[in-house]
């Protein structure tokens, strides 16, 4: 099972998105702990639109949520995700589920 730990300022800012940006979802990190691992996700590792190489975009499905999102994360060195940021995956990085489409 994949551990993502939030710090206090993350999660403020994952749950705060919808103040910031019109049509945003707030999203809580409770989430992202199924997104990172759900059986079906999708995984940069390092995320080629990040500067730092310990960085991992997961593309993935919260049935809490019931939507996919996407998490951004540094691992750290004992493996663990550290979130940085999470959003509601929209357009064309939404995955392909074989046989169901796009969920």
């Amino acid at each position: 099972m994949e551990r993502i730990e939030w710090g206090e300022e993350a999660a403020s800012h994952i749950r705060g998105r919808s103040a910031r940006y019109a049509d945003a979802v707030g999203i809580e990190p409770e989430w992202t702990v199924e997104v990172v691992n759900d059986p079906n996700r999708l995984v940069d590792a390092p995320d080629p639109k990040s500067a730092h190489l310990n960085n991992v975009r997961t593309v993935g499905y919260s049935h809490t949520a019931r939507m996919v999102i996407t998490v951004a994360a540094l691992r750290a060195a004992d493996g663990t995700l550290r979130g940085a940021s999470a959003w509601k995956t929209t357009g064309g990085a939404l995955p392909v589920v074989p046989g169901r489409g796009v969920r």
